[in-house]
């Protein structure tokens, strides 16, 4: 699949179709797993170009599915976009000390996270 996938991490079925739905519309190839364990098993396969990881998953959270992830040097390199619930500033520094390269809460801005997409697709290009 390569660069220009997108895999969105999320256990809730409701909020994974809907935001697959709107990446999608923009354009985007969206790939999709429903624990952490499933997307560290999709992110060796297809090398998306980001990840939206959702933090809070069943059998792997998303801090450890993270973890993993930058640990692994076939993956380490892929960028990663927290999703959380959690608006706090300990929230925002716990996953950046995970290894995530963004920050998104939910509700989701849609406008500011396509923007983020973007940003990680266009640099892996160069």
């Amino acid at each position: 699949m390569g660069s220009s996938a997108v895999l969105l991490v999320e256990d809730n079925d409701i909020n994974r179709d809907m935001l697959t739905r709107r990446l999608t519309r923009a354009g985007l190839t969206v790939l999709t797993a429903a624990d952490g364990v499933s997307a560290l098993n999709m992110m060796r396969e297809h090398q998306p170009g980001v990840v939206l990881m959702d933090m809070t998953l069943p059998i792997l959270d998303g801090w450890e599915a993270t973890q993993q992830a930058k640990a692994d040097s076939a993956i380490s390199e892929i960028p990663i976009i927290a999703l959380t619930a959690h608006a706090m500033a300990a929230d925002k520094a716990r996953a950046i000390e995970a290894g995530c390269s963004e920050y998104e809460t939910k509700p989701i801005d849609f406008p500011i996270l396509l923007a983020k997409i973007y940003q990680f697709l266009e640099g892996a290009d160069t």
